[in-house]
This record gives structure tokens, C-alpha cells and sequence, in this order.
């Protein structure tokens, strides 16, 4: 049996993308999101799919907004407007073979937005990850304060041919929304067409509509309506409940 865990990261990001979220959850596939603790958008989010049979986890976020820590005690997480440095600012850094994450300053970051996540969502998180930047020492401590709570840890990974652990689970991560000519149906399908036997694949999209801000903060824009579309799509729905050895899963399921 095959299982796709199809993943709708980003709430709180903006009102825009909320609305496409929500819709996502509550007239489409996605059984799995991703929160942004620090976000001004985040409560209201959460409200919209609130009472949806979902997995929501944290998506850390540390490239986009402000702290939800002390901002003397998250130094290098942030440029001189006291905002998240970007995630092209952690790319470059990357390229240049530099982490400038300081370990204890992702720890207390981290923390105080599980701490906002707790109080807007209710409830512990299902699974504990992060908004995609390339810092091992991020990573690091990603994975330490989830084994401190005991939480369900998803592995980043850039390698969607690759195996990577979320808690006792090896997943496949696919992402295909920052690549030209991204069709989200399609891509479902083939990444469908092409699991083994006995594989789990999570699929990782960023549905939502746009705004202003999200215009003006982010190179992912079109794409993300074009996946509200697909997740929608009871044609995509038919098909993906036609295979006989496909299983629709969310991460309470691993």
C-alpha cells in the first residue's frame, strides 16, 4: 500500500493565503497543515480551519516578520530592522559555506513560537518542522526541541528521490512549486505514478490566494493559486480515490 500525505504549509503568511488554506482544507485533499507561529495573520488562520479533521504542526519560521523571542536574545536570526532575515540572506550564506544561526538563539526562538503556537491553536502541535532555510545549526535545534517535548520531528530534506525519517517513518518529500511550468494535478499524479510499494510520500504544497504583502515578501505567488485549484479539483479527488493501493494520510497517521 502507498501513502500520500499531501502538506498545505504556510498559514498566518497573509489574509490571502489563509483563505486559500482554508479552502484547501475544508473543500479539498490537504489533512495536514502548517502554522506560522509569528505571523499578525496567524490567529485568524487558524480560526478558519479550526474544527477540520486535520493535522496542524509548526512551521517554524525565522526568514520572514519578527520574533516571537526577545529580539536581544535572537541577534542573529535578524537584519537591522529587527525583522527575520530572508531566505535568500540564508541561501547566500549557505553558498558561502557560513551559518550565521547562533544554536541557543534558534533554541529560543523556536520555543517562544511553539509557546504562540500553543496559545492560538490550543493544543500540541501533530508534527514539528521548519519554513524552508538552509542553516544546519536551525536544523539542529529544530530537532532537539521537538525530542525535548517529544514531538513528531519532519527531517527536511531537498531530495525528493531521497528517504528521510518523521519520527519512526521513512518519507519521501516532494515539492515541485518553485519549478517552471508547475502543474500541481499533474504533479500529484506522476508523483502517485511513480511511488514504490509500501511508500510514503509527503507532498508539500503552499496553497493560498494573494495579496499585497505576499506579492511584495515572496518569489512563490501564482503557483499557490494554481495549487488551490488542483487541491479542489474533484477531478483530482476521483482519480486519487480510484487507486486501489493509494492510501490519503496526514501525519497523526506515521
Amino acid at each position: 500500500m502507498k501513502q500520500l500525505l499531501i502538506r498545505a504549509d504556510d498559514i498566518g503568511y497573509s489574509y490571502a493565503v489563509n483563505v486559500g488554506i482554508a479552502r484547501s482544507v475544508h473543500e479539498g485533499l490537504v489533512r495536514s497543515v502548517g502554522v506560522m507561529p509569528n505571523m499578525p495573520e496567524t490567529a485568524r488562520g487558524v480560526e478558519w480551519v479550526r474544527g477540520a479533521d486535520i493535522a496542524i504542526g509548526q512551521h517554524t519560521n525565522v526568514c520572514l516578520g519578527h520574533p516571537s523571542a526577545d529580539p536581544a536574545r535572537t541577534r542573529s536570526l535578524l537584519g537591522p530592522d529587527g525583522c527575520f532575515k530572508s531566505s535568500r540572506k540564508y541561501r547566500a550564506a549557505f553558498k558561502e559555506g557560513v551559518d550565521f544561526v547562533v544554536y541557543d538563539e534558534a533554541v529560543t526562538e523556536i520555543e517562544a513560537q511553539l509557546a504562540r503556537f500553543l496559545e492560538v491553536v490550543g493544543r500540541e502541535p501533530d508534527y514539528f518542522e521548519a519554513h524552508a532555510v538552509l542553516s544546519e545549526n536551525l536544523n539542529r535545534a529544530i530537532a532537539d526541541v521537538a525530542a525535548a517535548h517529544g514531538y513528531r520531528y519532519q527531517v527536511p530534506s531537498f531530495d525528493s528521490a531521497a528517504s528521510v525519517p518523521c519520527g519512526n517513518t521513512p518519507v519521501r518529500m516532494v515539492m515541485h512549486s518553485m519549478e517552471p511550468g508547475y502543474d500541481p494535478a499533474a504533479s500529484i499524479r506522476e508523483t502517485v505514478e511513480g511511488m514504490a510499494d509500501g511508500e510514503t510520500v509527503v507532498f508539500v504544497c503552499h496553497p493560498g490566494y494573494l495579496d499585497q504583502f505576499i506579492l511584495n515578501t515572496s518569489s512563490l505567488t501564482t503557483d499557490r493559486t494554481k495549487e488551490v485549484d488542483a487541491l479542489i479539483s474533484p477531478e483530482l479527488r476521483t482519480w486519487l480515490e480510484s487507486q486501489p493501493d493509494l492510501k490519503l494520510i496526514d501525519y497523526r497517521d506515521l
